[in-house]
């Protein structure tokens, strides 16, 4: 691997006394359920007796696909562009819930297809190619391309630490992309292409069929099953992109929210570059996706939202960021018994 990730595993010696922590609030034990979990978790990253959540961040990363041009999604690599322009406007459900939530929204154009020039100030720019090449017929980047993806996300997300941020959300854009993440899952699963197809944003029968045969002449070209070559084989710039800024808030200490299918798939590369990445991943929400329950279930995740969602963008992310505060807000206000003097 071109970086030695050093990736600190969780103080797992600590958890007796978080845990006792959490059982003396005023509720009965194990009363809040999955909340409790989260503020484990979070107790364990932070390290402190106070947690708290600084500068969360919204990262959207943003790249097109080759295997686009065989007609697998229910849009052209246009929208990708189009929908890039429309997160830039505000115009978006990423958008609308971010603003909900309180979350800034930062958009990086990791290598899509039709540039947006001049580029606006807002958008960030870290384009690899004019999207990747056509993973049906050839390996979708060069190991120069995605060495520079993993790079180029690790140092955005380093510089987002270094400004305050101790969480970092993502999210992504790029037609075709489900494609990639299907394909990631099976070569990185060996489970059956079917299982690890679905019909993204809406396609219809015959767009799955065709999409089944297309990953699954991809998988079968694949013989070196490490995850480098995975990526380079039928990965995405914008897949890489944030692999590489999930394995960099990882090393840092810092808190990582994992949203849907195309996200996951990039979680699932840095816990395989890394396996102690796993342990500062907060997953969002289960998607429609069968290939997303797939993956949550080899990482023994258990998502925070089950709302029937398949959008992307990160919105699942989003839309979890109120809990996160809410495990966060138990963790550090809520009174004990004996503080509150309750006698159980």
């Amino acid at each position: 691997m071109i970086f030695d990730w050093q990736i600190a595993p969780l103080k797992r010696d600590l958890i007796p006394g978080i845990q006792e922590r959490i059982d003396q609030k005023t509720k009965p034990l194990g009363a809040l359920g999955q909340l409790e979990q989260l503020a484990l978790q979070i107790a364990l990253v932070q390290q402190r007796k106070r947690l708290s959540i600084e500068r969360p961040l919204m990262l959207v990363f943003a790249a097109d696909h080759g295997i686009a041009d065989e007609g697998v999604s229910i849009a052209p690599s246009s929208v990708t562009q189009q929908m890039v322009r429309n997160f830039l406007a505000g115009g978006a459900a990423i958008n609308c819930f971010c603003r909900t939530n309180h979350i800034p929204l930062k958009v990086i154009d990791a290598g899509i297809k039709d540039e947006i020039k001049p580029a606006p100030s807002a958008l960030f720019i870290q384009r690899i190619a004019a999207g990747t090449r056509n993973f049906a017929h050839e390996p979708a980047m060069t190991l120069e391309q995605t060495e520079r993806a993993l790079i180029l996300g690790k140092e955005f997300a380093e510089s987002e630490i270094a400004a305050g941020s101790n969480l970092l959300a993502f999210g992504e854009m790029g037609i075709g992309n489900s494609s990639s993440a299907a394909a990631i899952l099976a070569a990185l699963s060996d489970a059956p292409v079917e299982t690890c197809v679905g019909l993204g944003t809406g396609i219809d029968e015959a767009q799955l069929a065709k999409k089944i045969a297309l990953v699954s002449q991809a998988v079968a070209r694949i013989k070196d099953k490490s995850p480098l070559n995975i990526l380079c084989e039928v990965g995405g710039f914008e897949i890489a992109q944030i692999c590489g800024a999930m394995l960099a808030t990882a090393q840092a200490g810092r808190l990582i929210v994992v949203d849907g299918f195309i996200v996951t798939a990039a979680a699932l590369l840095a816990v395989n570059i890394n396996p102690n990445t796993r342990d500062y991943m907060i997953f969002a929400h289960e998607s429609e996706e069968a290939g997303h329950q797939l993956m949550l279930r080899m990482l023994d995740a258990t998502p925070l939202l089950n709302l029937g969602m398949r959008l992307g963008e990160g919105t699942g992310a989003a839309l979890a960021m109120p809990l996160i505060q809410a495990a966060v807000s138990f963790y550090n206000q809520m009174a004990t018994f004996e503080s509150a003097g309750v006698k159980v």
